[in-house]
């Protein structure tokens, strides 16, 4: 099993900018389940503590290899939400580990 996490700062200039771009940031992850062959689960967690230096939005998924993963990244429905997604963020960050 391999873990994938991505964090990200969204974008917007008000808090329900912010929060319309964490929705569809939310809406468009939630999409995925049952699409992507070897993923095994697929959570999205929204930030509650309003620090400045944490990230709006945590997703957080597991594949059963790291060959699932790998194509994840260029299956059509994840390219489709990328592209969706794309000028939503300020920053990302990504994690990818196996768990011993």
């Amino acid at each position: 099993m391999i873990k994938h996490i991505v964090m990200w700062h969204v974008r917007g200039t008000s808090d329900a900018d912010k929060a319309t771009a964490i929705a569809q940031v939310k809406s468009s992850f939630e999409s995925l389940r049952g699409q992507i062959p070897g993923l095994l689960h697929l959570e999205l967690g929204i930030d509650t503590s309003r620090i400045d230096y944490a990230c709006d939005v945590v997703l957080y998924t597991e594949f059963d290899n790291q060959d699932s993963l790998n194509a994840y990244a260029s299956h059509p429905e994840h390219l489709r939400v990328k592209q969706e997604l794309a000028d939503l963020r300020i920053s990302r960050f990504q994690v990818d580990y196996t768990p011993h």
